[in-house]
């Protein structure tokens, strides 16, 4: 077991997944905070509805980028999508409407969804 420490990508690769942990549970919180302020006294709504774009997010496109990612080198989907994913938490504070919300959702679950089998 103490042998993987040797090999020099795993502390990158183990850095880039606590890092990565560490936002999507930041993320989670602020989305809650984020429908609060969006719709009011209906914000229970709105996150169960953004986890169930979630749910389809990776049920529809893991299938798909699993195929692709067997097929092509590991290294750009896993920084291309942890690039969408920085710019899609960047742009949530900008969010005025719910239907803003589902669309960023669905578009960092689907970059999610390719980090997955990448990695």
């Amino acid at each position: 077991m103490l042998e993987v420490l040797r090999n020099r990508s795993y502390p990158k690769l183990f850095s880039a997944q606590v890092i990565a942990a560490a936002r999507h549970g930041t993320a989670q919180c602020g989305l809650g905070l984020l429908a609060f302020g969006v719709a009011g006294n209906q914000a229970g709504r709105v996150p169960g509805l953004a986890m169930t774009i979630k749910m389809a997010a990776y049920v529809l496109v893991t299938p798909l980028i699993s195929a692709i990612a067997a097929h092509i080198p590991r290294k750009p989907p896993l920084i291309g999508s942890e690039a969408i994913r920085a710019v899609i938490a960047v742009c949530l504070p900008f969010v005025s409407e719910a239907w803003q919300i589902y669309v960023l959702i669905f578009v960092l679950q689907s970059a999610s969804a390719t980090f997955t089998p990448a990695f």
